[in-house]
């Protein structure tokens, strides 16, 4: 049986920093798809985020869910491993809601131990980026600070 602890921080998260090259490369690819909801994966090492992984989102309607390229998120979970990396992050945009998690979004977690980032698009200026972990139908909100 594939062990999936080894794919991912499993430390308690009450807060996150997040370095600024990061959000500056969610943000550079949530840009050239503004309308719709873009989506990946933020890698750590000795539980500090060190890449980025954008995937590309399969759903049939990406205007309002996600769904990763299967095929892509196995090829950068791989990545991470073979660099000694892990799973630290999952983040996908919300282009017309706030930043916070949809019913779908609890349904379809398959990650618990990860940080989920959501960024909503439809704040005008402002940048709307929150942290959460989704267990279950709960959500417990993890600040985030970019450093």
């Amino acid at each position: 049986m594939f062990d999936r602890s080894s794919l991912y921080n499993l430390k308690p998260m009450e807060s996150a920093h997040i370095p600024l090259k990061l959000i500056n490369q969610i943000l550079e690819q949530s840009q050239q798809s503004p309308v719709n909801e873009v989506c990946g994966l933020i890698s750590s090492h000795h539980h500090h985020p060190a890449n980025c992984y954008p995937i590309t989102n399969i759903a049939r309607d990406p205007t309002h869910h996600f769904l990763m390229d299967p095929r892509l998120q196995i090829d950068a979970l791989r990545t991470m491993r073979e660099h000694g990396e892990e799973l630290y992050a999952i983040y996908h945009t919300h282009p017309k809601t706030p930043a916070s998690p949809s019913t779908e979004d609890l349904r379809l977690a398959s990650y618990p131990e990860a940080l989920h980032i959501i960024i909503s698009m439809s704040t005008a200026g402002t940048l709307q980026l929150r942290g959460f972990r989704l267990i279950g139908k709960t959500t417990a909100s993890v600040d985030i600070s970019v450093t």
